[in-house]
C-alpha cells in the first residue's frame, strides 16, 4: 500500500475540514445545501418517490463532516474533530426537524404502512452494517486516491444519510415512534460505519504518519488510541443491536409465509381474497375482503396452530365486499 505525501493530506484536509479563510464560506454552502437536501429528502419519501430521494443523496453534504471527523480522529487533530462532530450532529437535527415540518403539511400519516420508503428504513439488518461499511471503505479512498475521486457521487447513492433522517422527522410527527427509531439506527449505522471502514484505509495509507511530520508541536491533539476505541465500541454494539433486528425480522418473515400460506388456502375455500399480512409490534394482521356473508374463522385458527403459529398474537380483519351496478334498476 503507497504512503501518502504531505501534499496528499494537506489536499485531504481541505477537501472535509472547515477551516481557512473560506471557512464561512465553506459552512454557508453546507447549510444550504443540507437544508435542501433535508427538504427534496422529505418531499420524496411523502412521495414515495425513489428517483427523488436518490437526488437528495447526491446534494446532502453530511459525508463531508463525517469524513472530516474521521481523516481529524486519524490526525488527532482535536479542533477538527469537535467542529466536525458538532456539524454531523447539529446537520441531523435539521434534517429531522425539517422532516418534521414537512409531515405537519401532510394530510396523512407518513409511516411504513403508506410509504415504501420509509419501509425499507426503519428495519436496519446487519446487511445494512455490511454495505455501509464497504461504502466508506470507497468513500475513504476516493478521499486518499485524486485519481478515483470521481466515485464520491455513487458513493453518495450508495450510503443512506440524510432520507434516514428524514424519515425520523416525519414518522415521529405521525406518532410513530419505533419507526423513528429504527432509521436513526439506520441513520447511526451508516455514520458508524463510514468511521471505522475510513480509520482503517487511512492506517493502511500512513496518513498519520505522513501527516505528523508537518504538523507543529504546540497544536491541540487528541488521543487517537481513544477516538478509535469509541468508533469500535460504536460499531460492537450495532452489530448486537443489528444482529438481534436481522434474527427478529428473519423470524417474522418465516412466520409471515406460512400465515400466507394458510391463509390463501383459507380465503379460496371461502370465496375470499387474502389482502396483507402485516406484522406489528405486538400482533400478527391478517387482512381478507370477500362478498358477505363473513365466513367463520375457526378452521382458520385450527390451520394456523398446526403450522405451529401463536394464535393469540393473529388479528383477522374481515372487509365485506359489494358489486352495485348503477346502470341496472334501482342502481
Amino acid at each position: 500500500m503507497p504512503t501518502v505525501t504531505i501534499d496528499d493530506v494537506a489536499r485531504m484536509r481541505d477537501a472535509v475540514f472547515f477551516e481557512g479563510e473560506d471557512a464561512s464560506t465553506r459552512l454557508s454552502r453546507f447549510w444550504i445545501l443540507l437544508i435542501l437536501a433535508a427538504i427534496i429528502a422529505a418531499a420524496g419519501v411523502v412521495g414515495d418517490s425513489t428517483a427523488t430521494v436518490i437526488g437528495a443523496m447526491i446534494v446532502a453534504p453530511l459525508m463531508t463532516p463525517i469524513l472530516g471527523t474521521m481523516l481529524a480522529i486519524t490526525l488527532a487533530d482535536r479542533d477538527n474533530v469537535l467542529r466536525s462532530v458538532a456539524l454531523v450532529l447539529l446537520g441531523a437535527v435539521a434534517a429531522i426537524a425539517v422532516g418534521y415540518l414537512l409531515g405537519l403539511l401532510v394530510s396523512n400519516p407518513v409511516v411504513a404502512a403508506t410509504s415504501s420508503q420509509v419501509a425499507s428504513r426503519v428495519h436496519p439488518r446487519l446487511i445494512d452494517l455490511v454495505a455501509a461499511l464497504a461504502t466508506g471503505v470507497v468513500g475513504s479512498v476516493a478521499l486518499v486516491r485524486r485519481d478515483i475521486s470521481d466515485t464520491l457521487p455513487g458513493v453518495a447513492i450508495a450510503i443512506s444519510l440524510v432520507p434516514p433522517l428524514s424519515v425520523v422527522g416525519l414518522a415521529a410527527e405521525s406518532g410513530a415512534w419505533g419507526q423513528a427509531g429504527g432509521a436513526l439506527l439506520l441513520f447511526g449505522t451508516n455514520v458508524a460505519a463510514i468511521l471505522a471502514s475510513g480509520t482503517l484505509v487511512m492506517a493502511l495509507y500512513r496518513v498519520y504518519g505522513t501527516a505528523s511530520q508537518s504538523f507543529p508541536a504546540n497544536r491541540r491533539s487528541i488521543s487517537r488510541r481513544k477516538g478509535f476505541a469509541v468508533i469500535i465500541a460504536m460499531v460492537a454494539a450495532l452489530l448486537v443491536v443489528l444482529a438481534i433486528s436481522s434474527i427478529a425480522i428473519a423470524r417474522d418473515t418465516r412466520t409471515e409465509a406460512a400465515i400466507r400460506r394458510v391463509a390463501t388456502a383459507w380465503a379460496d375455500q371461502h370465496g375470499y381474497e387474502l389482502l396483507d399480512v402485516t406484522t406489528g409490534a405486538r400482533e400478527v394482521d391478517v387482512r381478507f375482503a370477500g362478498a358477505p356473508p363473513l365466513p367463520e374463522t375457526d378452521d382458520l385458527a385450527v390451520a394456523l396452530r398446526a403450522e405451529g403459529i401463536d394464535t393469540s398474537a393473529v388479528v383477522v380483519d374481515l372487509i365485506p365486499q359489494s358489486t352495485i351496478s348503477l346502470g341496472s334498476p334501482g342502481g
